[in-house]
């Protein structure tokens, strides 16, 4: 006779997020892609090659991990560069430019509606919450 095992409290499959599946749906370079939300805070991912621009989120700090490759983040008075596995927090206020020599995936967190832009808004300026 066997027994029936009980149902897991958390019986209902989950789908955890997949990053390779996800930059698989998109080629598009310095246009973030909202993969989850947790609060008020989004986690987004692009592609990144070459030399963006500066400029700075007066309200907000901007985290940055780097997925695979190296990405090179300017300051006024010097530069961070992170390699695939690190993480750094660009304090807000802080006028900042990101440069990737060769194309680097990326994930940041950071509030519900930040532009990619910052502060202005120009022919850089990415469609804000596109999900995929």
């Amino acid at each position: 006779m066997s027994i029936a095992k009980p149902a897991h409290p958390l019986s209902t499959v989950r789908n955890p997020v997949n990053f390779a599946q996800k930059y698989s749906l998109f080629r598009e370079q310095w246009q973030p892609k909202v993969i989850a939300q947790m609060n008020d805070y989004q986690f987004k991912i692009a592609r990144l090659e070459g030399d963006f621009l500066w400029h700075s989120h007066a309200d907000t700090d901007e985290a940055f991990i780097v997925i695979e490759g190296c990405l090179r983040i300017d300051f006024r008075d010097g530069f961070v560069e992170l390699n695939t596995g690190e993480l750094y927090v660009v304090p807000k206020g802080v006028e900042h430019k990101p440069y990737a020599e060769q194309e680097v995936k990326l994930m940041l967190i950071e509030p519900v509606g930040v532009i990619n832009t910052g502060d202005d808004t120009n022919e850089r300026t990415a469609q804000n919450d596109v999900w995929i």
